[in-house]
């Protein structure tokens, strides 16, 4: 006798298939609050890694997204946004690669911009990435392998590297400079700096060797006043001490590094931006190589300036009267009054104007553009106008927290807010049968405007 009822064939939907038959890991993968990202089309790239169980790898997931400057045919360099620890700073990773003023950076020198974002649980322990050698830095060189086969441009994986990292990030990125100095073409570090002798205090932090190399790669020690400087009994008031030691070490031997302390802010990143990107420019357009596989260059070592740690006044090497091994470096005269001017309230001046909108596209009464950031000042938002007259701003009212109203906003790991902001309008205020002219300024964080986009009109459609 048959005990069992008649089969019957039922259409499955796939995607339903698919999660029946997939693995338990796959389920598990990305999430809150990993799980919501932009997309990565092209000139964005990403890849995933899954956490491993195996010794000496990585034990997070990772996600790797780079942006690569469109129709660019050699990329010279990564500059790599690396966050700090603890989920709220590991998740904005996420948009770090879509921020339009690193990317400025990265398109004048031909490079990359790459950001992580490790999958770190709240209360998780965060050295098991931020140490790179507990597998964060292999983990990183195949992401550039893997990205460098998805987006055409093997050289990805051998080009030198430009480091910014906070907190966390800032240990990873001074440890990657002791790990791989050849690699490293400059490190700007907030908030956060790899260990170089044992501290009973961190017992859980092990100490990297500070190898000769290293002292050929420029680094800067950046943190906020209210991290141990003139603040002695908070939360950060660790970090000076930390950074202090590390810049007495690396500096005593010789080493290129520096040290800025904004005068406003604790652990968020603040404005340090304008500062961090034209120091990395001078280091940049220093060092990198002209193709992929050749050696970096020195840095040169004709303007270089001095400060003290904590002081406020640079002067010229050749006139300073102290011991120039006491003193932070700074690679230039340009750089050095930029310093200056940050130690003292970060409203570092800028005079040029930003770029302009271009390819302005009016469809009806919604309007679309693109615009690069300014390089020194990035981009706070955009005027619209109509007719001649002013239409709106946009938006109404930037916003940034931590520092400069910004048009994409910052989290307090400085990369854009989710979800991203799109260059674009719509304009309520026409009525069907109009014909207007349009035009977009753009503005930077500095209030410069720009030369007005090119002029586009549209019918208004019934």
């Amino acid at each position: 006798m048959n005990f069992f009822p008649p089969r019957r064939l039922v259409a499955v939907p796939a995607l339903l298939l698919l999660l029946l038959v997939a693995p338990s890991t796959a389920l598990q993968a990305q999430q809150a609050p990993y799980d919501v990202f932009p997309p990565a089309d092209p000139p964005y790239y990403r890849v995933r890694y899954e956490p491993s169980k195996k010794a000496g790898e990585l034990i997070f997931g990772v996600n790797y997204t780079v942006w690569i400057p469109r129709d660019l045919k050699t990329v010279r360099g990564v500059i790599v946004h690396q966050h700090g620890c603890g989920e709220g700073s590991c998740k904005s990773g996420l948009t770090g690669a879509y921020d339009l003023h690193w990317q400025a950076l990265a398109k004048k020198h031909d490079c990359a911009l790459l950001a992580p974002a490790y999958e770190q649980a709240e209360k998780a322990d965060c050295q098991m990435w931020c140490d790179p050698r507990n597998g964060s830095s292999d983990a990183f060189q195949r992401a550039l392998v893997d990205l460098g086969a998805k987006s055409g441009h093997p050289e990805l994986a051998e080009v030198p590297w430009a480091l910014w990292g906070h907190s966390g990030g800032g240990h990873w990125a001074g440890g990657m400079v002791m790990m791989h100095p050849e690699r490293v073409a400059a490190a700007w570090l907030r908030s956060g700096v790899p260990l170089l002798q044992s501290n009973s205090d961190r017992p859980t932090i092990k100490a990297h060797a500070l190898p000769d190399a290293a002292l050929k790669v420029p680094i800067m020690c950046n943190l906020g006043t209210k991290e141990g400087v003139s603040v002695k009994n908070d939360r950060f008031s660790g970090v000076w001490p930390a950074n202090e030691a590390f810049f007495t070490t690396v500096r005593s031997k010789g080493g290129l590094v520096g040290v800025a302390v904004d005068p406003l802010t604790a652990h968020e990143c603040g404005n340090q931006r304008y500062l961090a990107i034209p120091w990395l420019d001078v280091c940049l357009t220093d060092r990198l190589p002209t193709s992929p596989g050749e050696p970096l260059n020195a840095m040169s070592a004709g303007d270089v300036w001095l400060a003290l740690p904590t002081g406020s006044e640079a002067l010229p090497a050749s006139t300073f009267s102290g011991d120039p091994l006491s003193a932070g470096w700074l690679p230039n005269a340009t750089v050095a009054r930029a310093w200056m001017q940050y130690v003292k309230d970060t409203n570092l001046t800028d005079t040029t104007l930003p770029p302009a909108p271009t390819n302005l596209r009016v469809d009806g009464n919604s309007l679309r553009w693109e615009c690069e950031a300014d390089l020194e000042s990035g981009l706070a938002g955009f005027i619209i106008e109509r007719d001649g007259a002013l239409l709106a701003n946009l938006p109404d009212k930037p916003k940034n927290p931590f520092g400069r109203p910004l048009f994409q906003n910052l989290q307090y790991s400085d990369t854009p807010t989710q979800p991203l902001v799109s260059m674009e309008f719509t304009d309520m205020t026409t009525k069907p049968g109009d014909l207007h002219v349009y035009r977009v300024i753009a503005v930077n964080s500095a209030g410069l405007k720009s030369e007005p986009s090119g002029a586009s009109g549209a019918d208004q459609k019934n």
